[in-house]
């Protein structure tokens, strides 16, 4: 799926989560494969506002969601970090002074079952100004589980074309984001970079051969929500 076409919290979060009974049990590192096989199911309702911490290959950055921004968004997103969705995912498409693009998993088994499993669009109630998160999309009600991370506040431009952002990484977590390998530019057939096809047919086994500097997802994980 194209794009247009083609701590703040770290250490604290975790702190106070678990101190207050809220922290979230990690699924292993190929999350809980049995439930991701199944997207109707993982429809839980997201928290209010909550917070999801991506350890990467090149340190960790935290995505703080307000559900009210983009609610269905918001809820897919809960469900598939909860559920180990993007542990082992690389960052697949990073082009500089743009967006750094991901979301879609190192097994192909995954990719047939969630590529089918599309959500209806959210109006857009925030601009795509950096650090904001947003679904990558092929049109409209597109959406699956591919997002991108603004880097500029130039991309604002895409509010006009749907593009809702549901979270927000800070400007320490940005630091991290900024870091992300962006060598290989853009993807096939337009650029270098890999071929968003193969890489939902063959999965992480494509991309370690052919484009191996890609940094990468160790795990993603909720670690904080608001008191019930």
């Amino acid at each position: 799926m194209h794009l247009l076409k083609r701590g703040f919290v770290t250490s604290l979060i975790l702190l106070s989560a678990v101190a207050l009974g809220l922290a979230f049990q990690q699924p292993g590192a190929q999350g809980n494969k049995e439930k991701l096989m199944n997207p109707a199911a993982l429809n839980e309702k997201a928290p209010e506002v909550f917070q999801a911490r991506f350890d990467t290959s090149k340190g960790a950055f935290v995505v703080e969601v307000t559900r009210a921004w983009a609610p269905l968004g918001a809820d897919r997103f809960y469900n598939l970090v909860k559920n180990g969705y993007y542990n082992d995912c690389r960052f697949f498409r990073v082009l500089a002074g743009f967006m750094a693009q991901f979301g879609i998993n190192g097994d192909p088994a995954l990719n047939m079952v969630w590529n089918k499993a599309q959500i209806k669009d959210d109006p857009v109630k925030q601009s795509n100004k950096r650090g904001f998160v947003t679904y990558a999309m092929g049109g409209p009600h597109t959406r699956t589980t591919q997002l991108f991370i603004n880097y500029n506040d130039g991309n604002a431009r895409l509010d006009k074309d749907g593009f809702a952002p549901f979270g927000k990484v800070n400007e320490e977590g940005m630091k991290v984001v900024d870091a992300l390998y962006s060598g290989y530019g853009e993807g096939a057939p337009d650029g270098g970079g890999p071929n968003q096809g193969l890489v939902q047919t063959q999965g992480n086994a494509y991309l370690q051969k052919s484009f191996p500097n890609l940094d990468y997802i160790k795990s993603a994980v909720i670690v904080a929500a608001p008191a019930k």
